[in-house]
Parts: C-alpha cells; sequence; structure tokens
C-alpha cells in the first residue's frame, strides 16, 4: 500500500474564523518568562493544533506581533487566544477561582510523571524559563507538577518540545475520557 502525502486542499484545514467559533481543549498553557521567540511561536503553534482554549504570556515573555514569533508560528497568534499578564501568581490565582486544575511542568520532589497524570477536568499548565524553569513561588500555588520522565544525562528539553509532548499526551487523555 502506498502512502500519498496530502495536499493542503485535502487536510480539512479551517480559517481563523471557524477555529475561534469550534469548541475547544478545557486546556490553557501559562508561558512564565519565556526568553525565545522562537519558544513562544511554537507554544502558538501546537496549541492550535490540539485547540487550546488560551495562552497567558507573563512576565518578561515577548508576545505578538514579533517578527520571530510570527515566523515560528505561522499564524497560530491569529488562531489562539491569548493574553498578556505581568505576574503569574495573579493568572494561577484566577484560573483556581473559575475552578481550573494548575499543573507546573517541572522536576520537583512528588511530581506526578506524566504518563500518570488523569486530567479531572479544566486544567492549566505553566511552562518556566527556558534556564531557571517554573519559579517556586508559582509551583507552591499549584494544583500539582506534572514531569516529562527522561533517561539521558541532561533531564532537560526544550520548552517548545515539552509543551508540544504534554499537549499531545492530554489532548489524548483528554478526547478519550
Amino acid at each position: 500500500m502506498k502512502n500519498k502525502k496530502l495536499s493542503l486542499s485535502e487536510l480539512n484545514r479551517v480559517t481563523v474564523d471557524e477555529f475561534k467559533e469550534k469548541e475547544k481543549t478545557p486546556l490553557v498553557v501559562i508561558l512564565d518568562n519565556i526568553r525565545s521567540l522562537n519558544n513562544i511561536g511554537s507554544v502558538f503553534r501546537s496549541s492550535d493544533a490540539f485547540a487550546i482554549e488560551k495562552i497567558y504570556l507573563c512576565g518578561y515573555t515577548a508576545t505578538p506581533p514579533h517578527r520571530e514569533i510570527r515566523k515560528t508560528a505561522i499564524g497560530a497568534t491569529e488562531s489562539v487566544d491569548w493574553e498578556h499578564q505581568e505576574n503569574i501568581l495573579d493568572v494561577i490565582q484566577a484560573l483556581k477561582n473559575q475552578q481550573y486544575e494548575v499543573f507546573a511542568i517541572e522536576q520537583t520532589e512528588n511530581s506526578i510523571k506524566l504518563q500518570d497524570f488523569k486530567p479531572k477536568g479544566k486544567l492549566a499548565i505553566i511552562m518556566g524559563n527556558e534556564v531557571e524553569g517554573v519559579q517556586q513561588e508559582a509551583i507552591d500555588l499549584c494544583d500539582g507538577v506534572i514531569e516529562i520522565p527522561q533517561e539521558g544525562t541532561k533531564h532537560s528539553l526544550n520548552i517548545s518540545v515539552s509543551c508540544g509532548i504534554v499537549l499531545w499526551d492530554i489532548y489524548q487523555k483528554l478526547k478519550s475520557s
């Protein structure tokens, strides 16, 4: 059996307006103090792929429109809702007040391995700075911490790669429940 690559017209892509109207995955991404504009753009693109609700850009995380973000996002900054908030702690508290469970993606004592994590409802995940990770004050406000198991020498993944892995995993779990 041959596998013919699909053309763009065969992919049944939705328009930005159709995307904005469609039901979203009950998942929010919080980016805190992300330095790399390419990482920000990649998270927008992955968030579009899995139809997440919203991205919060916190601290000094850059915001669209920016050429470097747009280059990587390839238009996803237009489809995915986003908002900039200076203080991540305020965002966490506001989401918890809206009955979101908030989890940091980090390596900590008592973290939950990603494969063992079972989302229960509306969910927000925090991706932290490329060097420092998620700040402790934010972790302290979270409902828990999810860790991506790793076996190499670095125990570190690029933030956009980590976010893509986590979004895919949670997307599958939410769609199958």
